[in-house]
């Protein structure tokens, strides 16, 4: 079993930043692949970006390609997604979740955290 813990979310303006942090614990041991997800109200969730275990393999979605980026720190247990150049349609709760695969299909991930609202309003 892995455990996952989402922090970092919040409000913030539209142009602006916010890094989101997954923290994971029990079975860290495994070469997990780690995904990032969003699902805004009344919306299918959507795939963000996902990243190897390795840390050198990882791809993100086309909406949010060049302002979001991916990362990860194997020794802290914790992945992260950068997210710049917000924009209001960026409003979502934003999932970690892990993996054995690299992949954007969320059925492929088999732990999920609780998630973190990111509001982008001014």
């Amino acid at each position: 079993q892995v455990q996952l813990v989402e922090s970092g979310g919040g409000l913030v303006q539209p142009g602006g930043s916010l890094r989101l942090s997954c923290a994971a614990s029990g079975r860290t041991s495994s070469s997990y692949s780690m995904g990032w997800f969003r699902q805004a109200p009344g919306k299918e969730r959507e795939f963000v970006g996902a990243i190897a275990w390795s840390g050198v393999t990882k791809y993100l979605g086309d909406s949010v390609e060049g302002r979001f980026s991916v990362a990860r720190d194997n020794a802290k247990n914790t992945a992260y997604l950068q997210m710049n150049s917000l924009k209001p349609e960026d409003t979502a709760v934003y999932y970690c979740a892990a993996s054995d695969f690299l992949t954007s299909i969320s059925s492929r991930y088999a732990y999920w955290g609780q998630g973190t609202q990111v509001i982008v309003s001014s």
